[in-house]
């Protein structure tokens, strides 16, 4: 589907769904500063194709009436088991929990699935909720493979100087957390790893 204003490519079949694999928009004018980055050219040309269109690696869904909705980043989705899940869709169903003040969603590496949903959550205070409790929340209200099968709670994320939160350390952290307890346990089940109090 393309306008003379947005080029969506990648499109799926359907409106409503996760349609858009790329927006671009052209004549918008765009300074890409390469000095110091030997990769410079290289990721220029994977973000701006030959036509002159900038791929913004954003997912999103576009209505019935033509509007699209920014729902993640491609770099970010996750593959379970051939499903496709938009860590930004769990974590605003999860947002919907009462005690949940924040919660960033991640894949993690699983040799059943190829990927596995991990969420890290922090609780309001005074909160008792458990990794089951949140598992119960999710079951019948999102799909099974959408649902955490390892939720953490914690204090804080790991975050840039700005302020932006790194997951791809909450990824590497829980990685390293699920391989030193396979070899401490048989292969665990999603009730088997409980997450953490926060401290």
């Amino acid at each position: 589907m393309a306008d003379r204003n947005i080029l969506v490519t990648g499109a799926a079949s359907g409106i409503g769904a996760a349609a858009c694999r790329a927006l671009a928009a052209p004549g918008v004018a765009i300074a890409i500063h390469t000095r110091g980055n030997r990769d410079g050219a290289a990721r220029t040309a994977e973000a701006i194709d030959a036509d002159g269109w900038m791929h913004t690696g954003d997912l999103a869904t576009l209505d019935a009436d033509g509007y699209c909705r920014i729902v993640g980043r491609l770099k970010d989705m996750l593959i379970r088991g051939g499903e496709n899940v938009y860590p930004r869709e769990v974590e605003e169903f999860l947002y919907t929990h009462p005690e949940i003040v924040d919660v960033q969603v991640f894949g993690v590496p699983d040799g059943k699935f190829g990927e596995e949903v991990c969420a890290w959550i922090r609780l309001a205070e005074g909160s008792r909720a458990g990794a089951e409790d949140i598992r119960a929340f999710c079951r019948g209200r999102i799909a099974h493979y959408k649902i955490p099968r390892y939720v953490e709670f914690v204090g804080d994320y790991p975050m840039t100087i700005s302020g932006k939160v790194q997951k791809y350390l909450m990824r590497e952290q829980m990685a390293r957390r699920l391989a030193d307890a396979a070899d401490v346990q048989p292969s665990p089940g999603p009730d088997d790893l409980p997450g953490s109090r926060p401290s």
